[in-house]
């Protein structure tokens, strides 16, 4: 499938960015989810094969599809076309939704929980909990679920929301937020699962956590928790979350350890960022670059981050890597944490290079996937009287791309496997 860049004839003005743009885009369409779904997949009559396990299907009296997250709705197409009319029942919670023959789409909010969500999620749970020993419930786990799949445990949704927009104004890495997630739901951390069980859950995992912790990914409905209430009370106090969201107390809950209630439980990592790195350096080598994977498991400070991918360019080199980077909230502007990453590029820069940064969902906080830097923008940022600088203290990265013209614009893609990034150096 081609993954477009929808203002790719308006970006592509040297041939630098045009290299870009077409290693960016290899990058997602390696990832594309209902591909990736018929890879991992596959049906000859009654037997049904995910990654290496065989599912008789006529040993299941029902089979259900509940699926999660940014590729929840391109993955139950996929499924539909493969299972057909062998699905009972389902529901899908996404950013974006549709028509589904088997599976009811429902639409949710994201970054932050919702109602909306909590209404969802109640439908979810009215067939996880009716699932018997019979039963088979496919779920696709995707990045988003998080804040999608939304049932509080002790709170209200005001109050989770508070949370949640602390904890990432304040620069909580992935795993930091979701740990307090998991434990301030009764649905995160495992839960899922083991509200399903008896039942036989296959969990299917589209991953959007650097280094694929799929206990991570969404929270891990489906996947046995490690972490512990303790965890996640250490990091409630790193941030002062009950001071700061004016909260007198937070109920935490374990999440459950019972190896017993997992042992009908599978979880298949579908794909993950490796592969839109390996599809990227293979693109940016029959382009002629010297290509390398720098990390896929980037993290740190948007910013710091794009300035260190400027300082490693070399002449000649396609520097690529993928991960979730944070933003520490200083001001009150627009824009998301891939915006940040190349506009903390600029100023080291070298004349001829250029640092691209990309939401893999197409959404970094803004109606775009991200940006790229490189001369051209120098020149017309310093024509506008635009300042990084300025830009990046008042965490208002959005306008200054729109204005430079050098935000990548990609819509909801329906792939969620962290960001993707790229430095290039003409020869």
């Amino acid at each position: 499938m081609s993954m477009k860049i929808l203002n790719e004839k308006t970006l592509a003005t040297t041939k630098l960015r045009r290299d870009a743009l077409k290693i960016v885009r290899a990058g997602l369409e390696a990832v594309e989810t209902k591909m990736m779904v018929g890879r991992v997949v596959h049906r000859q009559g009654e037997r049904l094969t995910i990654g290496k396990r065989v599912y008789r299907l006529d040993r299941y009296r029902r089979i259900f599809v509940i699926g999660i997250g940014k590729a929840a709705f391109d993955a139950a197409q996929a499924l539909e076309s493969i299972l057909g009319s062998r699905i009972t029942d389902g529901v899908v919670l996404d950013v974006k939704g549709g028509r589904l023959l088997r599976v009811k789409s429902l639409v949710g909010t994201h970054p932050l929980p919702s109602h909306t969500n909590i209404r969802a999620t109640a439908e979810i749970l009215g067939i996880v909990k009716g699932a018997t020993a019979q039963d088979l419930v496919i779920t696709i786990v995707s990045g988003g679920g998080s804040s999608l799949l939304c049932w509080p445990h002790q709170l209200e949704c005001d109050d989770v929301t508070k949370i949640t927009r602390l904890l990432m104004r304040h620069g909580a890495t992935i795993h930091e937020l979701n740990t307090v997630r998991k434990h301030i739901s009764e649905i995160q951390g495992g839960q899922l699962a083991w509200m399903a069980h008896p039942a036989t859950v296959v969990g299917l995992i589209f991953s959007d956590v650097p280094g694929d912790n799929i206990s991570m990914v969404a929270s891990g409905p489906t996947v046995l928790d490690t972490t512990t209430v303790k965890d996640a009370q250490k990091i409630m106090k790193k941030y002062d979350v009950l001071r700061l969201c004016a909260l007198e107390h937070c109920d935490l809950r374990e999440t459950p350890k019972q190896p017993e209630f997992f042992k009908h439980v599978h979880n298949e990592l579908v794909v993950g960022n490796t592969t839109a790195a390996q599809a990227m350096l293979n693109r940016a080598r029959a382009l002629g670059y010297d290509p390398v994977v720098y990390s896929t498991t980037l993290d740190g400070e948007a910013s710091e981050v794009g300035q260190l991918l400027a300082s490693l360019l070399k002449p000649g080199q396609a520097l690529i890597a993928a991960g979730e980077t944070t933003v520490t909230v200083h001001g009150k502007g627009s824009g998301g944490r891939n915006q940040e990453v190349a506009l903390g590029a600029l100023a080291t820069l070298p004349v001829d290079g250029l640092i691209l940064s990309m939401a893999s969902d197409g959404i970094d906080n803004s109606p775009v996937a991200g940006a790229f830097v490189d001369q051209r923008v120098k020149e017309r940022a310093h024509v506008l009287k635009l300042n990084s600088t300025r830009a990046l203290e008042k965490n208002d990265s959005f306008p200054f791309f729109e204005a430079v013209g050098s935000a990548i614009k990609t819509g909801i893609t329906g792939v969620n496997v962290s960001d993707l990034m790229l430095g290039l150096q003409s020869p």
